[in-house]
Parts: C-alpha cells; structure tokens; sequence
C-alpha cells in the first residue's frame, strides 16, 4: 500500500517560512521523481516543484521566482520543499505526489500517486 504522508504546513505571515516535508511508504522511494502540488479553494491544481530520482534535476513552478526549494533524502525516503518569503497567494493546500516520471508530473499535472494534503495559510 502506497503512502505519501505530507507534514510540516500551518499558519505564517506574509515574508516568513515554512518547511513541508513528504514520507513516502510502500514504493522504492529512489525509483520515482517526487513533487509537490498545490490547490486553493475555487482553483485548479497548480504545479509547484518536482525533482528526479537522484536530485539532480529540478523543476518549478513561474510563480516561485526563487522561493522554493525542493529536495530529498532517498536514505529516509522523504522529500522536501522549503518555502521562503511567503505571501499570502501561496495559501493553498499542498500534495505530495510520486511518478516515475518528472516531465510527467511537470507537464500535465498528473501522477501516479498522491498524499493527503497539508494547509498552508499565509496572513498578509
């Protein structure tokens, strides 16, 4: 059974940062590409970042401009996505997903597998 448990959202103030973390279960971690997804109430799933098996390749979404940064430890079999200077645009529910494919998940916003969500809620 596939597991994608997203932690580490909540509520933060316009410039401030938080950091999302993503365990991933029941899949060889290394094997897949890893991204985060986001989607605000009223709109459409939006990409935010994804990264390959190995890290070494990494997309984002245009409207991070620099602010976010995703990686992973392939040890722990977790991904992360560190964002700084937040505002209150980035409020949205963030997903874990898991592809074998990172043009996939950049591409058409779809993947093979999907976490339960974590809120993030910037205050201006």
């Amino acid at each position: 059974q596939v597991q994608l448990v997203e932690s580490g959202g909540g509520l933060v103030q316009a410039g401030g940062s938080l950091r999302l973390s993503c365990a991933a279960s029941g899949i060889t971690f290394r094997n897949y590409a890893m991204g985060w997804f986001r989607q605000a109430p009223g709109k459409e799933r939006e990409f935010v970042a994804a990264v390959n098996w190995s890290g070494g390749m990494r997309n984002y979404g245009d409207f991070v401009k620099g602010r976010f940064t995703i990686s992973r430890d392939n040890a722990k079999n977790t991904v992360f996505l560190q964002m700084n200077n937040l505002n209150p645009e980035d409020t949205a529910a963030y997903y874990c997903a898991a592809d074998f494919s990172l043009a996939t998940m950049t591409t058409t916003r779809k993947s093979a597998y999907w976490g339960q969500g974590t809120q993030v809620t910037v205050s201006s």
